[in-house]
């Protein structure tokens, strides 16, 4: 059996600091396969370089894997700052100075460009997808002598629900997320169905839904309430409010486990039922944040969300009816975008009610997309273009300093729409210096509007 030190590279912190959750599962996967870890979090040792280096060399690893969350920031405002490969491919190097051992990359941002990826860190081998079975298969090889592939891509379908392995915490970095943000993550299930043109999900975890046992993922949280004292967790699916209702079914087990654990989730604006909202806040729901994307049907489309406005503003309004905190997520300047539509899109954006709206300019363009072939056959980007570093996509019909004036002039004054994207992260450390924690976000909204929250930001 061998030793393995696993490094999460992540250190932003934007909107909060979350968790390494995808080193977590990998970390039990080998564990439970016979090998010895050592999990090591970037973040949480202070970008700690010599305390790195010193930790590898104590534990004499027979491997090291790094785990990489985001290539970058996706704020087409951020520049080079918001780059995180640059940050990777040094603790690559510091990771081969103090071991000899191989170097393997895995995580979400990695299976978007491994080839790429791969060569610019100098790091000796990749897994492409799920890592629970792929990495000790990979150390399986090495050990037999065997000259792995330097890519491992997952084959078949993917692992099943029950083959997800539950993730192992660690002590000291779930009192430091949960300090700095309240709450640890965890997943229902994995895969996208749907076909948004911009997204990499798909790429990453593929389009079929494989669901975790409601009762599963119950188990989990009841391991993390009772050894760590978790009470609030967010749920990292692509979408949690699945077409065939798996979420409902896992509100239901979360009721009837009588587990008081307050948890939030990405969600579609889709038609639900307020019996539906109802459970999932008797379940623990307390706020949602909303996968809006765009703002009129035009650039709904564009962006091919299968939804249109009016289902985003009824969403909304069923969330408000049960007060219920909603945040909506706008990209401004997709395929479809022209000046006509920044009017109509910031006019219906006036019509949500007592909620929460970032706002963002420009589309970061990955492969796989359909909106990298999108813009190159608009002449945005050219067919050489290397995506590594971030390249936007903005629609050649906007002129895109006018429509930054709209957003601000429309958002001024108004603490719960934000933009440009960076003014979120400094209302948010603002908050953190008040002793708020968790999402934040939800702090801005208030349902009673005779006696408005006190929130200063």
């Amino acid at each position: 059996m061998s030793k393995v030190f696993l490094l999460a590279t992540n250190t932003t912190t934007d909107p909060y600091p979350v968790y390494p959750l995808g080193m977590a599962v990998v970390a039990r996967a080998l564990t439970d396969a016979g090998h010895e870890v050592r999990q090591f979090d970037f973040l949480v040792s202070g970008r700690d370089t010599a305390g790195l280096a010193s930790a590898i060399k104590r534990f004499a690893p027979d491997c090291v894997g790094l785990s990489l969350r985001n290539i970058d920031n996706v704020d087409s405002f951020s520049g080079e700052s918001g780059w995180y490969l640059t940050q990777a491919r040094e603790l690559t190097q510091l990771c081969r100075e103090a071991s000899g051992a191989p170097v393997i990359i895995g995580g979400p941002a990695f299976s978007i460009m491994p080839e790429e990826i791969l060569d610019y860190l100098g790091a000796d081998f990749g897994i492409v997808g799920e890592g629970e079975k792929a990495f000790p298969e990979l150390l399986a090889r090495l050990a037999r002598g065997e000259q792995p592939e330097r890519i491992t891509r997952s084959s078949g379908p993917g692992l099943t629900g029950s083959d997800m392995a539950q993730p192992l915490l660690v002590r000291e970095l779930v009192d430091f997320y949960v300090g700095g943000s309240g709450m640890v993550n965890l997943q229902t299930k994995r895969g996208c169905p749907f076909k948004c043109v911009y997204c990499t999900y798909p790429c990453i975890e593929g389009r079929v839904l494989r669901l975790r046992e409601p009762e599963a993922v119950v188990e989990d949280l009841a391991r993390m309430n009772a050894e760590f004292a978790i009470d609030h967790v967010f749920f990292t699916d692509s979408v949690f409010n699945d077409p065939g209702g798996h979420y409902l079914e896992v509100a239901e087990a979360l009721i009837k486990s009588g587990l008081n654990i307050k948890w939030s989730a990405f969600f579609k604006p889709m038609p639900i039922t307020a019996g539906e909202l109802a459970l999932l806040k008797r379940s623990g729901l307390y706020a949602v944040e909303l996968g809006t994307d765009a703002s009129c049907d035009a650039t709904l489309a564009g962006l091919d969300k299968s939804f249109s406005f009016a289902e985003a503003l009824a969403f909304n309004q069923a969330c408000v009816a049960q007060e219920i905190p909603v945040a909506h997520f706008v990209m401004f300047a997709g395929p479809g975008e022209t000046m006509d539509t920044v009017r109509e899109g910031l006019a219906n954006l006036e019509r949500l009610e007592q909620c929460v709206v970032f706002a963002f300019s420009g589309i970061r363009i990955l492969p796989g997309t359909r909106l990298l072939d999108i813009a190159r056959a608009q002449g945005v980007l050219a067919d050489d273009t290397p995506l590594l570093k971030p390249a936007y996509y903005f629609s050649p019909h906007v002129d895109v300093q006018a429509m930054h004036e709209a957003m601000l002039t429309s958002f001024a004054g108004r603490r719960e729409r934000i933009f440009p994207p960076s003014e979120g992260q400094a209302r948010m450390e603002v908050m953190q210096r008040f002793g708020y924690r968790g999402l934040m976000w939800d702090k801005l909204i208030s349902f009673r509007k005779d006696k408005p929250r006190r929130v200063k930001t």
